[in-house]
C-alpha cells in the first residue's frame, strides 16, 4: 500500500512540469521578445545625430562634375535591421543625419525602399514640392510670387486605425506613460517625404526614442517605425504634416503586414496612370510593392510614361 501512495505521488510530481508548460502561457505573459542595440552603435548614433544638429550650414559636399547624382554616396557603415524592432528607427535616422550633413540646402527628405518606384520624374516631384500653387489640395495656396514659403510633411498621422490600441500596449499597458499618452499615439506609413526641419528634430529627439525602443510582447502589433515618426510629429508639430503620403500602397490581399506585391506581368501605362491618382494632391510621387523583376517592364516604359510629365 505505501509502494503504492509513493508511486502516485512520484507521477503526480512528474506531471507538474508539463502542467505548468501547458497553463503558463494563459497565466504568465509572454516576456517581451528583446531587440537590443548593441552600446557600441548607439554611441556612435549619437555622435552622428550631434553632428547632424550642430552642423555648420556653410559646408556643402561638391558634386560630381560628370556621372550620377550618387556617385559616392553611399552610406558604407551601415548597419544590420530587423522588422518589428528599433533599429528600423535607428537606421531612418541616420539616413536623415547623414542627409543633413551632406548639403544645407537639403530641403526635404524621402524614405523609400528597394520595393518602391517613381511614378514620375524628378523634374516633377521638384516643381510639385516648391513651385505648385496647386500640388497640395488639402491646404490653402502657401506660396509667394510663385515659390514655396510654407513647407509640410507629407506623413501619415492616423488616430482611427481598428487595432492602435493594440498597438499602443504592445510594449506593456503602461510602458509609454507618461512621455506618450494613449490620445496622443499614432500610427502611420513609414515611407513619406519630411522637411528638414523635422528630419532635425528627429534626430535631436530623445526621450521618445528610450519609450519607442523598448521589447514588445507581441511583434504582430509591434512596427516601430510605423508608430514613433507619426507620434512624434503628432506630439511636436502636427500642424506641419500634411496627415498623408506621397506613396501608394495596395493593401488588397495583405499577408503578415506586407502589402500587394506586383509582378512583371501587372506592370503596364494603364497601371501607372492607376497608381498616381490622389484624393489628397494632384498625384502620388512614389508606389508600392513592386518584385525586383519588375525592373525591365518598367525601364520598357520609363520615358514613355513614368518620366514623361
Amino acid at each position: 500500500m505505501l509502494s503504492n501512495q509513493f508511486i502516485l505521488s512520484f507521477f503526480l510530481l512528474l506531471c507538474l512540469p508539463i502542467v505548468f508548460f501547458l497553463v503558463s502561457p494563459h497565466v504568465f505573459p509572454h516576456p517581451p521578445r528583446e531587440y537590443l542595440i548593441p552600446i557600441v552603435d548607439e554611441i556612435d548614433d549619437q555622435i552622428l545625430f550631434r553632428r547632424a544638429s550642430t552642423g555648420s550650414v556653410n559646408i556643402t559636399r561638391p558634386r560630381p562634375s560628370n556621372g550620377s547624382i550618387f556617385q559616392n554616396a553611399f552610406i558604407t557603415s551601415s548597419k544590420r535591421t530587423s522588422r518589428s524592432s528599433p533599429t528600423l528607427i535607428s537606421a531612418t535616422r541616420r539616413l536623415f543625419a547623414t542627409a543633413l550633413l551632406d548639403d544645407p540646402a537639403n530641403a526635404y527628405f524621402t524614405v523609400l525602399s528597394q520595393y518602391c518606384i517613381p511614378l514620375h520624374s524628378f523634374r516633377f516631384v521638384y516643381q510639385s514640392l516648391f513651385e505648385s500653387p496647386s500640388f497640395d489640395r488639402s491646404n490653402p495656396d502657401p506660396t509667394s510670387k510663385g515659390i514655396r514659403v510654407w513647407y509640410q510633411s507629407f506623413i501619415e498621422l492616423i488616430s482611427d486605425e481598428p487595432r492602435l490600441w493594440k498597438r499602443y500596449i504592445a510594449r506593456g499597458r503602461y510602458a509609454m506613460l507618461p512621455q506618450v499618452p494613449f490620445e496622443k499615439f499614432r500610427v502611420g506609413s513609414h515611407f513619406f517625404v519630411m522637411t528638414r526641419k523635422h528630419a532635425l528634430l528627429t534626430v535631436k529627439d530623445r526621450i521618445m526614442w528610450r519609450k519607442f525602443k523598448l521589447p514588445c510582447y507581441r511583434s504582430d502589433e509591434c512596427y516601430l517605425e510605423e508608430h514613433y515618426f507619426p507620434t512624434l510629429m503628432n506630439m511636436k508639430d502636427p500642424g506641419g504634416c500634411t496627415g498623408y503620403t506621397l506613396t501608394r500602397v495596395n493593401w488588397t490581399g495583405t499577408v503578415k503586414g506586407h502589402p500587394y506585391t506586383y509582378r512583371p506581368h501587372e506592370v503596364s501605362s494603364d497601371l501607372m496612370h492607376q497608381l498616381r491618382l490622389s484624393n489628397h494632391t494632384s498625384s502620388y510621387f512614389f508606389a508600392r510593392k513592386f518584385m525586383p523583376t519588375c525592373l525591365k517592364p518598367l525601364l520598357a516604359i520609363a520615358d514613355l510614361v513614368i518620366f514623361r510629365d
